[in-house]
C-alpha cells in the first residue's frame, strides 16, 4: 500500500517533482500517488499542508 494524498492538497506539485521513482502525477484536482510508490515518504516531507499520509 503506498501513501495516500488527501483532499488537504493544494497542487503545488512539491511533492511530484520530489519523488524518486516518478509516482506521483497531477490529478484533477488534486494530485495523486500510483502504485509505483516505493514508500519512501519524500513526498510526505516536503508537503507544505501535510495532506500526504503514511500507508
Amino acid at each position: 500500500m503506498s501513501y495516500k494524498i488527501n483532499a488537504e492538497c493544494i497542487a503545488c506539485g512539491s511533492c511530484a517533482a520530489t519523488c524518486p521513482v516518478g509516482a506521483i502525477s497531477e490529478g484533477s484536482p488534486i494530485f495523486v500517488i500510483s502504485e509505483d510508490c516505493v514508500e519512501c515518504g519524500a513526498c510526505a516531507a516536503v508537503c507544505p499542508v501535510g495532506a500526504i499520509t503514511a500507508p
